[in-house]
C-alpha cells in the first residue's frame, strides 16, 4: 500500500458558548469543583484533546451519514463504533477499525484521519499568560418539580465564550483510495457546528465555529456543505 500524499488541514475553533471538556479529579474538596476542564499539566492553558474532536467527528458520522452503509449500521445500533473492517466501509477507512473481527481479513492500511490537539490561539495563549483569560464557573442545579425551586447546585468549570484554538489535522491518501474519503471531514465538521463539541451540549455549552479551514493552503467553504 503506497502513500501518495498527507493533506494538511489547519483552521481556528472559535466558541459561540461556554466549553466544557471534562478532566478526571482524583480528590474533590468540599466546595471545590467537581467538574473540572482538562488543562495542560505544565501551563495550566486549556486545550482540547484531539481525541474529543475525532470522537465527536465519527459518532456523528456513524449515526447519520455512515448508517447508510448496513455493516456500519449494524454495529452503531448496539452503540459501538463501526468494527466491520472493510475497504467499503468510509467509517473504518476513515477513523481506523474498532477492533476488527477476526474474521475480516482485509488490509485497510493506517488510519487515514489524525487529529492533533487544538491548543489556544497565539492571541488567547498571550491573554491567557497576562491572567486576562479566566475559565468561568457556571453552577447547575436540579429544579425540584413540585417546589419549583434550584437544588443540588454542582459548579462546572468552562472555557469562556469566544476563545479560540487552532486546528491542525492531516489526512493520508493511499494508492486506490476513493476521492470522495476528505469530503466526510467536511460533513462531519458541519455537523459539530450543528450540535456541540463536549459535555453539557444539550445545555448549552459546547457550540463551535470552525474559521478560516484550509486544507494544502486551499480554503474550504463550510457553508457550501450538506451534514445529511
Amino acid at each position: 500500500m503506497r502513500l501518495v500524499a498527507i493533506k494538511n488541514i489547519t483552521g481556528v475553533i472559535r466558541l459561540r458558548s461556554g466549553l466544557h471538556i471534562g478532566a478526571s479529579k482524583d480528590n474533590i474538596e468540599i466546595g471545590g469543583m467537581d467538574q473540572p476542564i482538562i488543562k495542560d499539566p505544565v501551563t495550566r492553558a486549556p486545550y482540547i484533546p484531539g481525541s474529543s474532536l475525532k470522537g465527536k467527528l465519527r459518532s456523528l458520522l456513524e449515526t447519520s451519514v455512515f448508517m447508510k452503509n448496513p455493516d456500519t449500521r449494524k454495529f452503531v445500533v448496539q452503540g459501538s463504533p463501526c468494527k466491520c473492517g472493510k475497504k467499503s466501509c468510509p467509517d473504518c477507512t476513515i477513523f481506523g477499525s474498532h477492533a476488527t473481527p477476526q474474521e475480516c481479513d482485509e488490509d485497510l492500511g493506517p488510519t487515514r484521519l489524525l487529529v492533533r490537539d487544538a491548543c489556544l490561539t497565539d492571541e488567547y495563549r498571550t491573554l491567557f499568560v497576562n491572567g486576562l483569560l479566566p475559565m468561568e464557573v457556571k453552577t447547575e442545579n436540579i429544579i425540584h418539580r413540585v417546589k419549583g425551586v434550584a437544588e443540588h447546585p454542582r459548579p462546572l468549570e468552562r472555557v469562556p465564550a469566544g476563545t479560540c484554538f487552532t486546528m491542525n489535522m492531516a489526512f493520508r491518501v493511499y494508492e486506490g483510495d476513493s476521492e470522495n474519503l476528505l469530503s466526510y471531514v467536511w460533513q462531519g465538521l458541519k455537523l459539530i457546528e450543528l450540535d456541540a463539541l463536549g459535555g453539557g451540549g444539550s445545555r448549552g455549552s459546547g457550540q463551535v465555529v470552525f474559521e478560516n479551514l484550509q486544507v494544502d493552503g486551499n480554503p474550504v467553504d463550510l457553508e457550501g456543505i450538506r451534514a445529511f
